[in-house]
């Protein structure tokens, strides 16, 4: 019985040895693995890097001297403040919507699961194109908006509302199969025990989600600053005012003002490198945190 016992336990503490025939072959894996890194090199480092280069090609003093342009700061104060309002936006709408879809059963759910995804597949331009056709001056509203000097579109307010409808999806998209993977129990366990609503979802829901919650904001954020088609429908381009970063790169880009356009993508490129540090912060502290 001791013997069986203790060949038992060398049975089950031996490692797993997976047959050769299940293993890749050395060449294959070196194979992908290059052609993985020399897809990144093409597509996405060497870009970036000429970026740099030519933003720096007449020396770090015209480099620095663009960026008195108070055009561009405008449009960079423009940029931060669109994704200050569409990111808590967003985030409340994600949260709900998430919350609404993984929780509960309701009529027109899948149509809900159909809206968030709609931006997905709406080009941004036609997006902007809405919005020109329903606030414009000749749209559904423009005439009442008029009246009472309200301006949407060609203003601050068309390019807001632009940049939300474009990155809505993000945050829904993040929490919605990760609170239907965690099920209802733990809310149920918290509301036998005596737990409101807020409390259940401060206490319970809040802290399950709140690594995808992280991740989906930041994503939102990176596409709210980087937005273009959308935001050059409803801006007007006018210069100082309604030009956020994308668009004062075009402009500069255009005018043939090529160091200013790209210290000014450069910028653009250091934002989303933060990004993306941020990113890899969260997915190592969500990682860490489960082992």
């Amino acid at each position: 019985m001791a013997s069986a016992l203790s060949n038992l336990q060398r049975t089950v503490s031996a490692p797993v040895v997976r047959p050769r025939a299940l293993r890749d072959p050395l060449w294959l894996r070196l194979t992908l693995m290059g052609v993985a890194f020399l897809f990144l090199a093409s597509f996405l480092l060497l870009p970036l890097v000429s970026v740099f280069a030519e933003a720096l090609r007449r020396g770090v003093g015209a480099y620095l001297e663009s960026f008195n342009d108070p055009d561009g700061w405008h449009a960079l104060r423009l940029t931060l403040l669109t994704a200050a309002i569409a990111v808590p936006a967003n985030l409340v709408f994600g949260v709900a919507a998430a919350w609404a879809v993984a929780k509960f059963e309701f009529p027109g759910k899948s149509l809900l699961i159909t809206l968030i995804d709609l931006p997905f597949a709406v080009s941004p331009v036609i997006s902007g194109l809405i919005y020109v056709l329903v606030f414009g001056a000749h749209g559904w509203f423009g005439p009442w908006l008029s009246e009472h000097d309200i301006r949407i579109v060609f203003a601050v307010p068309g390019i807001v509302l632009a940049t939300i409808f474009v990155t809505f999806p993000f945050v829904a998209r993040e929490l919605i199969p990760l609170m239907q993977a965690q099920g209802k129990d733990e809310e149920y366990a918290a509301v036998t025990l005596g737990a409101n609503g807020w409390q259940t979802f401060f206490r319970v829901t809040l802290p399950n989600i709140k690594w995808g919650l992280f991740y989906g904001v930041i994503l939102c954020n990176a596409r709210a600053m980087g937005e273009f088609g959308a935001v050059s429908v409803v801006s007007g381009h006018i210069r100082g005012e309604t030009n956020t970063l994308p668009l004062h790169v075009e402009i500069l880009y255009n005018e043939y003002q090529f160091v200013g356009a790209f210290a000014a993508a450069s910028l653009l490129a250091l934002l989303a490198i933060v990004t993306l540090v941020l990113k890899s912060a969260v997915e190592w502290a969500h990682a860490r945190r489960h082992g």
